[in-house]
């Protein structure tokens, strides 16, 4: 699916923000569905599209990144692959207008933290116990992202191991346009490193906490509000 939707952006700019019908499915004819079948699961994917008349659009192109919803996501896992380790809490804050609109923040059920997870974060087995269910919050999760822009320090790892565990537990892939906030940094702001605890203490952002998803998420939404207002200056 990552796939289709690199292809189906590509056509997109091409067509700055705009694709005829035809083109729809013909980009869209691996899905073996109808068009109006092929817009819907888009669209449950996070893809951001919408039909306008005879036209299909790229909501992201036309939309100022004032508007834009930006969902801000960390994620705590027990080991480094989503092949063989989990995700243990996930905490995401929605930025719109640079303003903070809604929060997600879920431990999740887990049998089995190694002690340097521990360490590190400070989530143990025990915390995990009475947690929530994988599939409960990933099916929560995937309401509360809608079709707004991914942002994580570090995108990749977050991206694709939320992307693999969605399609684990038959919930899609994700479709959401993403953004890595440490390139971002690197083109807006100097300094010698650019982790989010660095980043924070040399910003002033206020977070305490680290290694924590909603505290991590919290940050990392202080610093794309920051870079999004030297982008507004250049």
């Amino acid at each position: 699916m990552q796939k289709l939707y690199r292809d189906l952006t590509d056509s997109f700019r091409r067509g700055r923000g705009a694709i005829s019908p035809l083109t729809f499915k013909r980009v869209t004819s691996r899905l073996n569905h109808e068009s109006e079948v092929a817009l819907m699961l888009l669209q449950a994917s996070g893809y951001p599209i919408e039909e306008s008349g005879d036209i299909y659009i790229l909501k992201t192109y036309s939309t100022d990144y004032r508007n834009q919803k930006f969902c801000i996501v960390d994620i705590e896992t027990n080991g480094s692959k989503p092949d063989n380790s989990q995700v243990i809490e996930i905490g995401a804050v929605m930025l719109q207008n640079g303003r903070i609109i809604d929060r997600f923040e879920s431990l999740i059920r887990c049998d089995y933290v190694p002690d340097y997870i521990t360490k590190i974060t400070g989530i143990t087995t025990d915390i995990l116990r009475d947690a929530p269910t994988d599939r409960d919050v990933f099916q929560k999760f995937r309401l509360f992202l809608e079709d707004s822009i991914f942002v994580a320090h570090n995108v990749n790892f977050d991206f694709n191991f939320l992307d693999s565990s969605f399609q684990k537990f038959g919930l899609g892939s994700i479709g959401n346009f993403n953004i890595c906030s440490i390139k971002l940094a690197k083109k807006t702001i100097e300094a010698e490193r650019y982790g989010l605890a660095h980043l924070n203490n040399l910003l002033n952002l206020g977070v305490d906490t680290h290694h924590r998803a909603y505290s991590d998420a919290l940050t990392t939404a202080k610093l794309l509000k920051i870079i999004l207002k030297k982008f507004q200056r250049i």
